[in-house]
């Protein structure tokens, strides 16, 4: 509003110099592309976002498979890791089995992973996930992660549009600001000299 007002205000000021209309036009110009602009450019990217992700979603699912693995006994490998069913986050608690389970064609697997108990024993069981292959793979992302993250994406992308045509006015300003200096200097260059003296007019 105070830039509407601005530009209405110089729109037949006599004081009015054309940097001063160039710089109230950036900022309607900055108002706008704030206002309407950066939602629209944030809300484009949080859709293109959430496609992409529900995809990838569509994708994991289709190519992970929640099994279920049984302990066979303590394990002395050190990097072992499997993923909790339940989770999305890694189980590294330092309990490290030889487990067996079978993929999604029925194949059986052994191999050391890291169990999610603590005092795990031979005939326990934890689900996993695990890929056509019968590899285990962190559980595949779901449907509100997927969404969380696009919304994020759009904002963000909304925020630096906004920060994008707000840097824009301030550089157009600057630039403005400079070039009243430099016509100030020479001004102030021409008639300096002439002051003071009896008969320059001064």
């Amino acid at each position: 509003m105070r830039t509407i007002l601005g530009l209405w205000r110089w729109r037949r000021n006599p004081l009015r110099r054309t940097t001063d209309l160039v710089e109230a036009w950036a900022a309607l110009v900055a108002v706008g592309l704030i206002a309407l602009a950066a939602p629209a450019v944030g809300w484009l990217c949080g859709n293109a976002v959430d496609a992409s992700l529900r995809e990838t979603v569509r994708h994991q699912h289709d190519q992970r498979h929640r099994t279920t693995a049984t302990v066979v006994g303590r394990s002395t490998e050190r990097h072992a890791v499997a993923f909790d069913a339940e989770s999305t986050a890694e189980h590294d608690t330092g309990s490290r089995v030889i487990a067996t389970w079978r993929a999604v064609d029925g194949s059986s697997h052994t191999a050391p992973l890291s169990a999610p108990s603590r005092e795990p024993r031979p005939g326990d069981t934890f689900g996993i996930w695990a890929d056509e292959r019968g590899r285990p793979v962190r559980p595949p992302m779901n449907a509100d992660s997927a969404r969380t993250h696009a919304m994020l994406a759009g904002f963000g992308v909304a925020v630096l549009a906004a920060g994008l045509a707000e840097c824009g006015r301030r550089l157009i300003v600057w630039r403005l600001v400079l070039r009243r200096h430099e016509r100030l200097d020479r001004a102030w260059a021409d008639a300096g000299p002439d002051w003071g003296r009896t008969g320059a007019g001064s």
